[in-house]
């Protein structure tokens, strides 16, 4: 697997930045002010504006979150240079992957109408394309081909932000007004959209209740009328998700997983897959390993730590994980125990 030069990572970092600067340009004007609200013991930011004689009020995200609190106390210095910024995308996708036209534009689309403001999570390949940048690697072609975006969402976060999207239907129709509604059995309860070229949009929340949840629409009161299918171990795979870039336009600031939890989460799901379903087992497994590697190189003790989270969260965790591991190849497990020993002599 090949490195991309440290030139390209320093661009890739700084591009990080300026997209979540535009971020704030585009959400917030200065018309407004930044007001921390308590909720529960915990203070969170809001963004107050007084319209038409009322006030409104916009949830931005924790306090204690250092990236969204360094931004407010600069909001006023803050100023996108989206030409600048394209630049800096050519130049990065000459190496790093780029996404095709309607992955790029869906997922601008639900940055603009404020997914990841309302802390949403890009997940699945779209995130592991992101992952290139971050981890400075190359990653390959086979690795980064899809048809469709998945975003999760923790359902606590969505009802009790306060906020919410615009209607999700509206903000696909505005990329490719093709989108429909993937029929469900109850209107209301709709997780998913798709397009006349069968590109899939979908919402998905973890399942952490019992197995009864499974396949059950979560309502999701920040999801603009979208509803979210729950999954078992997705509460693993967005907790505390790091900030990417997908290179798209000007670059569009996401939340995507820790690239070691999606790897582990990776092997986990590879062995839930429907025993037709071949292909993305295989899919699951190679992109584990290519993560596995890149991450064993200046991050093997967060690969260890997942891995040690993941093993000790239940028996058929730790069983999923000892499945996946005989899929992969001896080098790749070599490098997998390396991390695991790596993380018990630092505690």
């Amino acid at each position: 697997m090949q490195s991309i030069s440290l030139a390209l990572q320093t661009t890739f970092a700084e591009l990080i930045e300026r997209c979540l600067d535009a971020s704030f340009d585009r959400d917030f004007d200065e018309q407004g002010q930044f007001v921390k609200v308590t909720s529960k013991a915990r203070e969170y930011w809001y963004f107050q504006k007084y319209q038409h004689g009322g006030r409104n009020r916009r949830y931005v995200g924790p306090v204690s979150e250092p990236e969204i609190t360094s931004r407010v106390k600069k909001f006023k210095e803050l100023k996108a240079d989206f030409s600048e910024r394209r630049e800096m995308v050519r130049a990065l996708g000459q190496i790093l992957p780029r996404p095709d036209g309607t992955t790029g534009a869906v997922v601008e689309a639900l940055w603009k109408a404020g997914f990841f403001r309302l802390r949403g999570v890009l997940v699945g390949t779209v995130a592991f394309q992101a992952y290139a940048g971050l981890l400075g690697l190359k990653l390959p072609s086979t690795s980064i081909m899809t048809q469709d975006a998945d975003f999760a969402q923790f359902k606590a976060i969505s009802d009790a932000v306060g906020d919410t999207m615009p209607p999700i239907l509206d903000v696909l129709q505005e990329v490719d007004e093709g989108f429909k509604p993937v029929p469900a059995l109850d209107p209301a309860s709709v997780t998913a959209f798709i397009n006349q070229d069968q590109y899939r949009v979908e919402f998905l929340t973890p399942n952490r209740g019992s197995d009864e949840h499974q396949g059950k629409t979560a309502e999701m009161p920040a999801l603009g009328g979208a509803g979210a299918t729950p999954l078992r171990y997705l509460d693993f795979l967005i907790k505390d998700p790091v900030w990417s870039v997908v290179l798209y336009r000007g670059g569009v600031a996401v939340r995507v997983p820790d690239p070691a939890r999606y790897a582990v989460h990776k092997m986990i799901v590879s062995t839930r897959r429907h025993k037709t379903a071949f292909a993305k087992a295989d899919k699951d497994i190679f992109q584990a390993g290519i993560l596995i590697e890149a991450l064993s190189k200046h991050r093997s003790f967060e690969l260890g730590e997942a891995m040690s989270i993941a093993e000790s969260s239940g028996p058929k965790w730790k069983a999923a994980i000892e499945q996946a591991s005989t899929a992969l190849n001896e080098e790749t497990l070599v490098l997998l125990e390396k991390a695991r020993e790596a993380f018990r002599k630092s505690t």
